[in-house]
């Protein structure tokens, strides 16, 4: 009986350069598109022709539209042209090494006031969309659910420090922070003209205030 020859699989270096290529691309054109027409103005075949590949190429690469639209969320939280996670992006890193509260404080409040007035457009129209899409609703929930998360261990962070307020446990830290970060209270804020500034100095005092010892 003659031997079954075992065949091996290869990837072709060149194919996996190709795709790293065509997903860069995808994204830089939904980043563009997203943040100068908004959500609803911006459809796949629109990124996809920016891109120069097809729609089909769009949905293998990244996904559909709620997933172009985390991927962006991530990208400009990360200062990237690749989503970057929550804990290699650099003002988590510099939160982690800020030996006090008011430190960590400080430098997360200033990343705050700088990004989330670029991606509560986006997490907004998400959120409005869920309203009638499963796709997006799911896509939402993911999001909340990771601020949530991501909130929960700032509050450790705090807590390492020694200075937070012992009559509040750290998922009503996580939350103080968790509610007062989002994209809603910078856009309730923003109807009454409240620049990014103002904000930051805002979240610094609120949070001092409300959850150190």
């Amino acid at each position: 009986m003659p031997k079954q020859v075992k065949t091996r699989s290869y990837r072709s270096p060149h194919r996996r350069e190709q795709a790293a290529t065509t997903r860069s691309s995808v994204l830089t054109a939904a980043r563009d598109l997203l943040q100068d027409r908004g959500y609803a103005a911006t459809s796949v075949a629109d990124i996809a022709h920016l891109a120069g590949v097809s729609v089909d190429t769009v949905y293998a690469s990244v996904g559909r539209k709620p997933e172009l639209v985390l991927a962006v969320i991530d990208m400009v939280l990360g200062g990237a042209d690749e989503p970057v996670p929550a804990e290699q992006r650099d003002y988590v890193l510099a939160i982690r090494t800020e030996p006090s509260a008011l430190g960590k404080i400080r430098v997360y409040a200033a990343a705050v006031a700088g990004l989330v007035p670029q991606t509560a457009p986006l997490q907004e129209a998400l959120r409005a969309a869920g309203e009638s899409d499963a796709d997006c609703a799911a896509a939402w929930q993911r999001l909340v659910k990771r601020r949530a998360a991501n909130m929960r261990l700032f509050a450790a962070d705090l807590r390492s420090t020694g200075e937070l307020r012992d009559d509040l446990a750290d998922e009503e830290v996580a939350d103080v922070v968790w509610s007062t970060n989002a994209a809603e209270y910078w856009l309730l804020l923003e109807q009454r003209d409240w620049t990014p500034a103002r904000y930051q100095a805002l979240l610094v005092d609120l949070w001092s205030r409300m959850l150190l010892a």
